[in-house]
C-alpha cells in the first residue's frame, strides 16, 4: 500500500508587524500553515518570525514591482506553492487636501493599492492553475468615507477597495476566494496606545479578533463566501 504525505499550506503575510500582521501570522500558524512574513525590513521580519512557530520572514516593498517578484519567486523556491495570501501592508499617511505633498499622495497609493495589486499578481497564476486558494485584503473604513486629514489615506484605501472588488469578480468563479475585511476602529497595538492612552481597551480591534475574522474567511463554504466583511469594537460608533 503506498502512502504520499500531504503538503503544508502556505500563507504569505504581506506587512508583518505588530497588531493585525503579526495575530493573522499566529492564527495561520496555529491552524498548521507555514507561515511567510513579508516586510519592508528583512531583519524586523525575520526577528517577528522567530517568535511564530512555523513562520519565516523575507524583506520586500511591496510597491516595488521587481522586489515583488524576486520575494514571492524566492518564497516558492524555498517553501513551496502558496495557498493563502493577506495583504496587510498599509501607509498611513496624514495629511488634509491643502498639506498633502504629490510624494505622500503617491507613496500611500503605492503601498495600499499598487502594492496589493502586484502581490496577488505574483500568486494567482498558480492559485489559476490549481482551481483554489485565498487573497485576502485587510482594508479601513477610509475606502468608503474620507475624512478630513484622510486625503491621501482615503483614496488609497479606495483603490484598494476597488481593487479587490474587481478581483472577486474575476477569480470567484476560477476557485479562488477574494475577500476585504474592513476594520473600522483604532487597531490595539503597543504605539496607538500610546496616541490614545485615557481610551478604554474594549473601544479597541482586538488584532487577535481580525485574526480570527481572516482565518474563518478562508474555511467557508464556496457556495457561500464573503466579499466584504467589518470588524469594529461594540462601542464604536457607526
Amino acid at each position: 500500500m503506498s502512502t504520499s504525505l500531504q503538503r503544508q499550506p502556505v500563507a504569505v503575510i504581506a506587512g508583518a508587524g505588530p497588531g493585525n500582521g503579526q495575530a493573522i501570522a499566529r492564527r495561520f500558524a496555529d491552524a498548521g500553515y507555514l507561515v511567510v512574513l513579508l516586510g519592508r525590513n528583512t531583519e524586523k521580519a525575520q526577528d517577528l518570525a522567530k517568535e511564530i512557530p512555523q513562520a519565516v520572514g523575507y524583506g520586500c516593498d511591496v510597491g516595488d514591482a521587481a522586489t515583488v517578484t524576486a520575494a514571492f519567486d524566492r518564497i516558492r523556491l524555498d517553501q513551496g506553492a502558496i495557498d493563502v495570501l493577506v495583504f496587510n501592508a498599509g501607509s498611513a499617511i496624514f495629511a488634509d487636501i491643502e498639506t498633502i505633498t504629490a510624494e505622500q499622495f503617491e507613496a500611500s497609493w503605492r503601498v495600499n493599492a499598487l502594492g496589493g495589486l502586484l502581490c496577488s499578481q505574483a500568486v494567482i497564476p498558480e492559485m489559476v492553475a490549481r482551481g483554489a486558494g485565498h487573497i485576502l485584503f485587510i482594508g479601513a473604513t477610509a475606502s468608503r468615507r474620507g475624512g478630513a486629514q484622510m486625503a491621501a489615506f482615503a483614496p488609497a484605501k479606495a483603490a484598494q477597495r476597488s481593487l479587490a472588488e474587481s478581483m472577486a469578480r474575476q477569480l470567484w468563479s476560477k476557485g479562488i476566494h477574494v475577500a476585504l475585511i474592513i476594520i473600522d476602529g483604532i487597531v490595539d497595538t503597543p504605539a496607538t496606545r500610546t496616541y490614545v492612552p485615557d481610551r478604554p481597551i474594549e473601544s479597541l480591534v482586538a488584532p487577535d479578533a481580525v485574526a480570527h475574522t481572516a482565518y474563518e474567511l478562508t474555511r467557508q463554504d464556496r457556495r457561500g463566501w464573503s466579499f466584504e466583511v467589518e470588524v469594529r469594537p461594540f462601542l464604536e460608533k457607526w
